[in-house]
């Protein structure tokens, strides 16, 4: 039998050409393979549609897939993009400009904090957040995306599920420790309105009211 995820990807992503090329010249580079899935990044461009959002900014940009599929749900949108590494950020901007959306992206690099920390101190707002980054610092990066948010933006976050390890109430791993007290915040947030879905490795959803 089909396993969920084969199934959502024949039907709704059989294929996407961009995230197959990301993924190879990753894989040629030694860059990790760990782009948002298909249906994932799916998602992201029909919530930045029918969002309607103009000003977004991602906690991680990897290879640029993940910039590529926010910027599909609005080729006239800005995309801050926020990257540790410099080398990363570099074969992020190369595909998104392939992709065709040159001069859409800033890339800022360095430690996400800091650069969080700088926006916020130049009164920067955004429309659309999207957490990719280290596990540890997701709930760090949430208080500072409420700061920078417009009313009604939508904060989502990646792997929220870890192969679904956030079920295991005895893990004593990290990043799953992390990741289930980051679902209970944004659960419990009395700012949000959110919701989980088991897409990809989870995507947890919230709205600012």
């Amino acid at each position: 039998m089909m396993k969920l995820e084969q199934y959502i990807q024949t039907l709704f992503t059989p294929e996407d050409v961009e995230y197959q090329k990301i993924n190879e010249g990753m894989t040629e580079i030694g860059m990790p393979t760990i782009s948002v899935s298909p249906e994932t990044g799916k998602l992201l461009s029909m919530l930045v549609t029918i969002s309607g959002a103009k000003n977004i900014l991602e906690v991680g940009a990897l290879g640029g897939y993940s910039g590529i599929c926010l910027l599909r749900g609005n080729p006239s949108a800005h995309l801050v993009s926020l990257e540790l590494e410099e080398s990363y950020a570099n074969v992020a901007k190369k595909n998104v400009e392939e992709a065709g959306f040159k001069g859409q992206v800033t890339y800022k690099i360095g430690p996400a904090l800091s650069s969080l920390e700088n926006l916020s101190n130049e009164k920067e707002k955004y429309d659309f957040f999207f957490i990719d980054a280290d596990k540890g610092n997701y709930i760090n990066y949430l208080d500072c995306c409420i700061e920078l948010a417009n009313p009604g933006a939508i904060i989502a976050a990646d792997n929220t599920l870890w192969n679904f390890e956030v079920l295991n109430e005895n893990s004593t791993d990290e990043s799953t420790i992390s990741l289930r007290r980051y679902n209970e915040k944004v659960a419990n947030h009395s700012k949000l309105e959110s919701i989980l879905l088991p897409i990809g490795d989870g995507l947890t959803l919230a709205r600012v009211k």
